[in-house]
């Protein structure tokens, strides 16, 4: 049996893109403009996380109005929703200790 630290995915285990999957995983949506506020990310270092997360398979990206403004949404898909539950899965291992030997 493998350590518990094999299980942690590097694309989600980034603390921002955790953070950016726990937050799409409470809501149907999020917007754009919520997450880099709840995060204290740049526009820039915001999308950058996007973008992976979009690659991976992991989040969708749309893109809308509301009104007269320009918005991006973002919803996390179901293979991420499993990444997800696997990452913490793997964190909840690595903090109970039960770590085969």
């Amino acid at each position: 049996m493998s350590h518990p630290i094999q299980h942690l995915e590097d694309v989600v285990h980034q603390r921002f893109r955790l953070g950016i999957l726990v937050v799409a995983e409470e809501a149907s949506r999020v917007e754009f403009g919520f997450l880099k506020d709840a995060l204290g990310l740049t526009d820039g270092n915001l999308s950058r996380h996007l973008q992976v997360l979009e690659q991976a398979g992991y989040v969708d990206i749309q893109k809308g109005y509301r009104g007269r403004r320009p918005r991006t949404w973002i919803r996390i898909t179901k293979a991420g929703r499993r990444a997800l539950t696997r990452e913490l899965n793997a964190l909840q291992e690595l903090l109970s200790g039960s770590v085969t030997r």
